[in-house]
């Protein structure tokens, strides 16, 4: 997460049931790093959205967000891309996990999804379990990440986590 405890970005806005098949297609599922696949990201909505998005960025989804395929490819794409967090009324559950397990924040918020729009300035602090829109002037209540997922958030994914343990311990 950007300073350990909160992200701040422009909000980029997509509608219910983005799918894992428009946020990394399929054809380029052949690449398997955050670097190789950022470029793609949003590619089956937005072709240009990795040459517009700026780092620490925000993605706002709608309903069900990352529903379809088991991929975890399209968080890391979206990693990759520069993208801070998501923020969405709801996630598909296999990207839930997906994100967390390669240390991309996410956090279900469907009061602030409703009420932002394109190119609001958005901090969210899933540690805190706060979110805020500056241009609206609110603040959001979330549930906060319990501390297993803090861990493997802050560790930048489930693999650096578990590499980190394994060496404290040995």
């Amino acid at each position: 997460m950007n300073d350990g405890a909160s992200i701040r970005g422009k909000a980029w806005l997509f509608g219910d049931h983005v799918d894992t098949d428009v946020i990394i297609p399929v054809r380029y599922c052949t690449a398997f790093t955050k670097e190789e696949l950022g470029p793609y990201a949003m590619a089956g909505l937005d072709p240009a959205f990795a040459s517009k998005v700026a780092l620490g960025d925000i993605v706002v989804g709608g309903v069900n967000f990352g529903c379809g395929s088991s991929r975890e490819n399209a968080p890391l794409a979206l990693l990759g891309a520069g993208v801070g967090a998501v923020v969405a009324s709801s996630f598909g559950r296999i990207f839930f996990r997906n994100s967390i397990n390669v240390g991309l924040p996410i956090i279900e918020c469907p009061e602030l999804v409703a009420e932002c729009r394109q190119g609001d300035e958005l901090i969210l602090s899933p540690l805190k379990g706060e979110a805020a829109n500056e241009r609206l002037g609110k603040n959001y209540l979330v549930s906060p990440y319990p501390e297993s997922i803090v861990n493997i958030v802050e560790a930048g994914g489930l693999t650096p986590y578990v590499r980190e343990r394994l060496r404290s311990k040995g």
